[in-house]
């Protein structure tokens, strides 16, 4: 997968689904992804793909500010993240519930990790961004890690 950019992955997946480590890179500025994960998040607001995260990827991302007592952090953060142009977050229903339960069944993965993928599943991704090298792609959904998109030519 390495020798694409952001845009590029944008292009090849009309839908993709990101983990919260994606976002996470970007709001708290982890260098070298933050700049990966800014440019991802251009091409969804830009309406180049369009992409999805689990209410759990939400939850995982107010996390820092809560634990650091940050609120105010916490509900800017949260709205930030509802008001991306281009991104779906998808409640854990029933349905979600139980493909989350093959995929952690099937695969030997974290119950987290199922849920991301299956929120993609659900969402019709063809495609998951995350840093995770634990999470492994299907023949229905490609996994793609942060660290192999390239930064966008200056």
């Amino acid at each position: 997968m390495g020798g694409l950019t952001a845009e590029d992955l944008c292009r090849r997946h009309r839908r993709i689904g990101l983990d919260s480590n994606v976002l996470i890179y970007l709001l708290d500025d982890v260098e070298p992804w933050a700049g990966r994960a800014a440019e991802l998040v251009t091409a969804v607001e830009n309406g180049v793909s369009a992409a999805v995260i689990s209410t759990l990827a939400l939850a995982e991302i107010l996390v820092g500010p809560a634990r650091a007592g940050d609120l105010g952090r916490m509900e800017r953060t949260d709205a930030e993240i509802r008001a991306i142009p281009g991104l779906t977050i998808l409640p854990l229903g029933p349905e979600l519930a139980g493909d989350a339960a093959v995929i952690r069944g099937v695969r030997g993965m974290g119950l987290a990790d199922a849920i991301h993928l299956a929120t993609a599943r659900a969402a019709g991704a063809t495609a998951f961004v995350t840093n995770d090298r634990r999470i492994r792609g299907s023949s229905k959904l490609e996994v793609v890690y942060l660290d192999d998109l390239l930064p966008s030519a200056p």
